[in-house]
C-alpha cells in the first residue's frame, strides 16, 4: 500500500508540474519531494513523470496512478 504522504507530493507535483513548487506547496524541501517520487517509481517499476528542463509532466503510467 502507498504512503498517503508519497501520494500528496505525488499530486501535488502533478497539479503544479513542478518538484520545487510542490515543494513548496507541502513545506517539503525539493529533495524529499524527488525522494517520494523516486520511491513511488521503485515500488511501481514505473516512470510517473516526463521530466525536462522546463517542465514535469505525468507519463501515461503516471496518468494511470
Amino acid at each position: 500500500m502507498f504512503d498517503p504522504e508519497t501520494l500528496r507530493t505525488f499530486i501535488a507535483v502533478a497539479e503544479t508540474g513542478s518538484f520545487s513548487k510542490a515543494a513548496k506547496l507541502l513545506f517539503l524541501t525539493q529533495p524529499t519531494v524527488s525522494a517520494h517520487i523516486s520511491s513511488l517509481e521503485k515500488e511501481l517499476d514505473s516512470r510517473l513523470f516526463v521530466r525536462n528542463t522546463k517542465e514535469v509532466k505525468l507519463s501515461e503510467e503516471g496518468k494511470q496512478l
